[in-house]
């Protein structure tokens, strides 16, 4: 028996249906590799040993189910706001507008922290042009790239996303075949899955450890949510985020576990070269890859390309939804003639700039409270789709049940689950009392999280406050 999905809707109002499917392949793919998968995971492997791959379970199991929520509500209706307008609807207005503001504010700073990570690579190579000078220029052409057409910033993101697959297939290939010592030329020992347990067991600092892991990747994990947001701009959104939701467990199972299995068999966990050239780098060199170091950090610099064209497009698709729910400035809400909401872009791209200039002149004091109190909001997101889609579910099965082509899996029991999970990983951040630590980032985050609720109930009574004078003075 064959299902016939529903006629998919047209793109939101303003926007164009300029993503082929080739590109929302690619963008759902590319969300999930991070360049903290690339940067990021030696200090964890370092902490946790080979244990770190059970971090990595759990989190990519969380990733799981919330990217199996919000499918659940984008391919019934799929929208340029995602989760916010979910929020909107479910939860109430003041929902809506902050975890709206509170994703924008989000990727505002990941511009400034990935245009300076991509700088710094690009000076290295090049130091002729200072390092700001770098930052500038890939701001300006990425920015350029998502002015001309929502296609041109499909094209990018469709041949960084393909260079990071290419990259990780090969290097899982290739350090699979020397573990086993198959991979012609290579002078590595073959040591099987042996350095898994070899050098104080599978959990060398104790099964604590795996937690203190998961706070330390968790984040690397950000960006699943991004193809919700870029399905709307697609000419069958709901087909591609189903396919999207359906295909993610292989997706983490294959680039984040495979690959992290692949770097603790080649290398003691304990391995010096670990922290100071980095996992990857690390794992290359030890198999006899000439020029390993430079290799990976074109692949970084690639991976960060990505993460600024993603985030560029993430945080204007974002203030266009604010904009056209009127919980941002008008302009936000328009588009050109091609369907780009120039002023969202714009307006996103000089809070990036200004960031960056934060990064240069003031990195620790003014940035790093950028840094801290954007922490956790990706864990706050997690929890308003949770929240969203408990409700979500009752309207659509009550309205539309014929759009409910997702469906989360044990619905309401698994969701309550994530919830409570979700929940027990911000508890822990608070144990973490080192300088810029989980406990900075949960209290500023929560901080900025409430001044935004605030503003938002503020603006919705005065909203209900100028309705009722109207009504009023009408009847005057």
């Amino acid at each position: 028996m064959t299902t016939t999905l529903p006629e998919a809707p047209p793109a939101e109002p303003g926007l164009k249906a300029g993503l082929k499917n080739r590109h929302l392949s690619m963008i759902a793919i590319g969300g999930v590799i991070g360049a903290g998968l690339f940067v990021g995971s030696g200090s964890g492997i370092a902490t946790a040993g080979p244990g770190i791959l059970i971090s990595y379970a759990l989190v990519g199991v969380l990733v799981v189910l919330v990217m199996r929520m919000l499918g659940e509500m984008a391919a019934a209706n799929p929208t340029s706001g995602s989760f916010s307008a979910y929020a909107d609807r479910a939860l109430g207005r003041w929902a809506g507008f902050t975890i709206g503001w509170l994703y924008w504010f989000f990727w505002v700073v990941v511009l400034a922290v990935e245009a300076t990570a991509g700088a710094k690579i690009l000076a290295g190579w090049i130091p002729a042009v200072p390092q700001w000078g770098w930052a500038l220029i890939v701001m300006v052409v990425l920015t350029a790239s998502n002015l001309v057409s929502v296609s041109s910033y499909g094209e990018f993101e469709f041949w960084f996303a393909g260079i990071k697959v290419v990259a990780i297939a090969a290097f899982i290939v290739i350090g699979g075949l020397a573990i086993f010592g198959l991979l012609p030329g290579s002078d590595h020992p073959a040591s099987g899955f042996s350095n898994l347990t070899a050098h104080g067991g599978f959990l060398p600092n104790g099964p604590g450890a795996i937690l203190t892991g998961v706070l330390m990747v968790v984040f690397s994990f950000m960006g699943s949510e991004i193809v919700t947001l870029a399905a709307g701009e697609s000419a069958d959104p709901q087909g591609a985020v189903t396919k999207a939701t359906n295909s993610v467990i292989w997706r983490i199972a294959v680039f984040y576990l495979g690959s992290i299995l692949i770097v603790v068999s080649l290398l003691r966990w304990d391995d010096p070269a670990i922290l100071e050239d980095g996992s990857y780098v690390a794992a290359l060199s030890s198999i006899g890859i000439p020029h390993a170091a430079q290799i990976m950090n074109a692949i970084v610099l690639t991976s960060v390309l990505s993460c600024l064209n993603s985030g560029l497009y993430t945080a204007s698709r974002m203030a266009f939804s604010l904009g056209r729910r009127n919980d941002a400035p008008a302009a936000f809400g328009t588009t050109t003639d091609r369907g780009v909401p120039r002023a969202a872009i714009l307006a996103s791209v000089v809070f990036g700039f200004v960031a960056v200039a934060f990064n240069y002149l003031w990195p620790d004091t003014v940035f790093q409270f950028l840094l801290n109190s954007s922490g956790a909001i990706a864990l706050f997101v997690w929890l308003v789709i949770c929240f969203s889609q408990l409700k979500m579910r009752k309207i659509i099965e009550r309205e539309t049940p014929e759009k409910l082509v997702v469906r989360m899996w044990l619905y309401p029991y698994l969701t309550w689950a994530t919830i409570a999970l979700i929940a027990f990983v911000l508890v822990y951040m608070l144990t973490d009392t080192a300088d810029g630590g989980g406990r900075d980032q949960v209290v500023l985050s929560t901080l900025v999280a409430i001044g935004v609720v605030v503003v938002a109930v503020v603006r919705q009574r005065l909203g209900r406050g100028a309705a009722h004078d109207a009504v009023t003075s009408s009847k005057a």
